[in-house]
């Protein structure tokens, strides 16, 4: 047998592995644990991955340009930097902003207003550089950035904008976009959450500068873990590479041509004389590149995300009109009449005049086999990593103290069928119905 036969045979033997492992498990109201996200996944993607694995290519290499080609033609952008996770997307992004190489770039003391309900790896990175974060308060129900807080929040020192697109839903981009070009500041959408998400016709993280992605299992495509940053900027992109690529000066591709992508690679470098120029480092970087392996899978997920995106859609409105009889005592989501969601997740906050408390509710549905999660950090602030940092706060956070104390998800992710999301309607209406 030749190793082309040899190759045919493994994939049939992986496909049929897939389909005996891996395949569909009935649902058992009250047994079944329904996971608030998760794999979704078929034979294409360990086939993409055993092909990349035969192949042993072990960096990054045609699986990674496939899928960077085909992720920026679905956002419709110019450049995709893929890196190891969300949060260094996050890290790469801000960091990039800051390169000494962007003459308007920001600089340690510069202000970035972002949530104080966020995620923390949006706001280490503003730390990571030595730049101040200005803490603003949310919306409950969009659990956005509240845009009232902008004028507040400016100040001589401002000079970006750094926030998530939470759980999907788009903030109010006009006023924010109008904000940021008023006053002459940077943009960074965080889209781990909302790939896929639309504000006016238009794909979220493209009203700014940068933003970036998360591919962890529970987001809405996975390679296990990964992430990217985009932009429609060659120049950010350039740095973006850079600083990803351990801060080196020379882009050389993933075909690693013997004499570098420009084709000069030995030349003379200021401070280092006749230097090769694969070793110049122009950066402060770091490596945080994704594997072959992982684009492999990537790309076949890739093919599934417009299934994705529509049934992360449907479910959400089945939650939604199934709870509507209930609003008095949870806050249900809302969302901007221009916003087009792609939900990560169904938020709910718990009314203050509600007759139980958020983790009655919560432990409720955990007995139930039903994951639920608080909608993470919380107020940053109260976090033990997070309680001494420099920063400026505007105002008391009210509505961010309220998502802290009463906010919580269940999901929405494709992996969940009609049953599913029927036993969580019936679940939570077993439970409200002990109060009305």
């Amino acid at each position: 047998m030749d190793s082309k036969e040899l190759r045919e045979q493994i994939f049939h033997l992986v496909a049929e592995y897939t389909s005996q492992v891996h395949g569909p498990t009935p649902f058992v109201p009250g047994t079944t644990r329904i996971q608030y996200a998760g794999r979704v996944f078929d034979e294409r993607e360990l086939l993409n991955m055993v092909d990349a694995v035969l192949e042993f290519w072990i960096t990054a290499g045609r699986y990674a340009e496939q899928f960077e080609a085909q992720l920026g033609e679905f956002l419709g952008v110019r450049h995709i930097i893929p890196v190891n996770s969300g949060s260094s997307a996050n890290l790469v992004a801000i960091s990039t902003l800051c390169s000494p190489r962007l003459k308007n770039g920001l600089r340690p003391g510069d202000e970035v207003i972002t949530p104080a309900a966020a995620f923390p790896t949006t706001i280490a990175p503003i730390l990571q550089n030595q730049l101040v974060p200005v803490l603003v308060d949310s919306t409950v129900g969009e659990y956005n950035l509240d845009p009232d807080q902008l004028e507040p929040a400016l100040s001589d020192r401002t000079r970006a904008l750094f926030f998530a697109h939470t759980l999907g839903n788009p903030a109010e981009m006009d006023r924010i976009t109008a904000f940021a070009r008023k006053h002459d500041l940077w943009m960074v959408e965080d889209c781990c959450d909302a790939l896929g998400s639309r504000y006016d016709g238009q794909m979220v993280g493209t009203f700014g500068q940068l933003a970036t992605l998360s591919f962890y299992p529970a987001h809405h495509i996975t390679m296990g873990e990964g992430g990217a940053v985009y932009t429609n900027s060659a120049r950010l992109a350039r740095l973006a590479r850079s600083i990803r690529d351990w801060g080196r000066d020379c882009f050389c591709g993933y075909d690693n041509p013997p004499d570098g992508k420009c084709g000069r690679r030995f030349r003379h470098v200021p401070g280092l004389g006749d230097y090769d120029h694969r070793y110049v480092f122009s950066e402060i970087g770091y490596n945080l590149k994704i594997t072959d392996v992982q684009a492999a899978m990537g790309v076949a997920q890739l093919e599934k995300l417009a299934h994705f995106v529509a049934a992360r859609k449907r479910n959400f409105q089945i939650l939604y009109q199934g709870l509507q009889s209930f609003a008095t005592l949870i806050a249900l989501p809302r969302w901007w009449d221009k916003a087009d969601p792609s939900w990560f997740a169904f938020p709910m906050t718990v009314a203050d005049t509600a007759p139980f408390a958020r983790a009655d509710l919560m432990a409720y549905l955990e007995s139930q086999r039903i994951e639920t999660r608080v909608l993470f950090a919380g107020n940053i602030l109260n976090q033990p990593g997070y309680r001494d940092i420099p920063c400026r706060v505007v105002g008391d956070l009210e509505n961010t103290d309220r998502i802290a104390r009463g906010t919580f998800f269940v999901g929405v992710y494709p992996g969940l069928d009609r049953p599913r999301l029927d036993y969580i309607l019936d679940a939570l209406a077993l439970f409200f119905h002990r109060y009305v």
